[in-house]
């Protein structure tokens, strides 16, 4: 298996988002960064002993192809977005993800500049969150978020069987596949219900962050609907690394969601039922109280695969066919005339 990116390491109390475009003509830079990527993150680490910087690295379909030739990840498709009778997860454009994550938010700030002054003329940044650790890994609603992760830090533990791909895709071993939504809480409504009925929303209790009993717990409660059981009894699971990002000035409050792994169809099985219901409940009721305004999906590929990056769609064909080589004008020989060599 290849080394995965820092997936399975704990949250930290900071976290920086971008998701950026990569404009046509673009294409040659943007692998120049992927490379460069790591040096960056080592050189800013290196200034910043104990911040335990990193990023993970996503890449979105459509830009797979423009970027890379030869195989590409089994699962890897644009997120497809769902519309339900009341709520809708809209799908949103992104190319590159970029997860950065650090004890300390200057070491994340650093980086996510670096990114962007190299991103300035060959794409532009769709999306830009700031996250944070709120008290003890709550969201801002009140409640704690992600108590039901898979645990483990390394690949031959739940957390690692959830969110890496195995032997299914022997070339991206390693990988795995992250869904992005960024949602905006509508906190005065929130705040207008009584605690007990916001538990029955989610499905836990706000203090002491324990799971409702099944008697008691909703069929439209963001735990029950967010289950998903295989036929065989066998419970899916996923790697999550939510965020808390607000705005004071602008009133936004909310949560980045980042679902990482090892299929995305287990993902969009939980967004389906959440936005487009259940046999027992039309809609995830979190979402009467948060909407979703961005949704992508990409791929995060194993660490190594940055140390050489597969040739660029033009290459790995003329690769396969050895009659679209490059000549020694540099062309394709498409189109050219030969010269004759009689009078």
């Amino acid at each position: 298996m290849g080394q995965p990116q820092p997936i399975l390491e704990p949250l930290t109390p900071a976290a920086h988002f971008l998701v950026a475009t990569i404009e046509p003509g673009g294409e040659a830079a943007a692998r120049d960064l992927l490379t460069e990527l790591p040096g960056l993150r080592r050189a800013i680490g290196f200034r910043l002993p104990g911040s335990g910087l990193g990023c993970i690295t996503g890449i979105g379909s459509t830009a797979w192809d423009r970027l890379f030739g030869g195989s590409r990840p089994a699962e890897l498709h644009e997120f497809p977005g769902y519309a339900g009778s009341l709520h809708r997860a809209p799908a949103t454009p992104g190319d590159l993800l970029f997860h950065i994550r650090a004890q300390v938010h200057d070491a994340c700030f650093e980086l996510a500049m670096a990114i962007g002054d190299r991103l300035a003329d060959i794409g532009t940044i769709v999306d830009e969150t700031v996250g944070f650790r709120y008290f003890e890994q709550r969201d801002l609603l009140g409640f704690v978020d992600g108590t039901e992760n898979p645990e483990g830090g390394f690949p031959d533990t739940p957390a690692g069987r959830a969110a890496l791909i195995g032997a299914g895709d022997p070339d991206f071993t390693g990988g795995s596949y992250v869904i992005v939504q960024k949602y905006l809480h509508d906190l005065t409504a929130w705040r207008a219900l009584p605690v007990p009925e916001q538990e029955r929303v989610i499905g836990r209790t706000k203090l002491e962050d324990f799971e409702l009993a099944d008697d008691v717990k909703p069929a439209d409660s963001h735990i029950a609907v967010n289950q998903v059981v295989d036929p065989d009894g066998t419970e899916r699971d996923i790697l999550r690394a939510n965020m808390p990002f607000g705005s004071i000035r602008d009133g936004e409050f909310g949560t980045y969601f980042v679902g990482y792994s090892a299929t995305p169809r287990t993902t969009e099985i939980m967004l389906e039922r959440m936005f487009l219901g259940t046999d027992e409940a039309t809609h995830d009721r979190i979402l009467d109280f948060s909407t979703a305004i961005t949704g992508t999906l990409l791929f995060v590929p194993p660490q190594d695969f940055f140390d050489d990056l597969p040739a660029p769609p033009e290459a790995a064909e003329a690769a396969a066919d050895p009659g679209l080589s490059p000549g020694a004008d540099g062309s394709l020989g498409i189109g050219t005339l030969k010269r004759s060599s009689t009078v």
